[in-house]
């Protein structure tokens, strides 16, 4: 699971700063109009808190499940939802969390 988590996290990183990528080329770093652009429609608007929530959530649970497993390096996901997306920060912490597991004595983790 280990490499598909890892593979998961770099295509959850290309395909949105492919996007992220023209704006930049077409816009500079305009804050201001790439916040109005992902709340300019009701679709935009839906996807955009949807995705803050699961990130709210996913911040949450990976603070308690790291302290419970020692996920070290868990803290990377926050900039990384930042920087990129869940699309990398989800991925990213299940590939570190399948590390830890795998250091840890006891039943075999798959």
């Amino acid at each position: 699971m280990k490499t598909i988590y890892l593979i998961a996290a770099i295509v959850g990183t290309l395909l949105p700063w492919s996007f992220f990528a023209a704006f930049l080329a077409q816009n500079g770093i305009d804050l201001p109009l790439f916040l109005a652009q992902i709340f300019a429609t009701g679709p935009a608007i839906g996807f955009t808190v949807d995705l803050l929530i699961s990130c709210a959530v996913f911040w949450i649970w990976s603070f308690r499940d790291a302290r419970e497993n020692n996920v070290a390096g868990w803290r990377l996901t926050i900039p990384a939802i930042w920087l990129v997306g869940l699309s990398l920060g989800l991925p990213l912490y299940l590939w570190l969390r399948e590390r830890a597991l795998e250091k840890q004595p006891g039943p075999i983790h798959a």
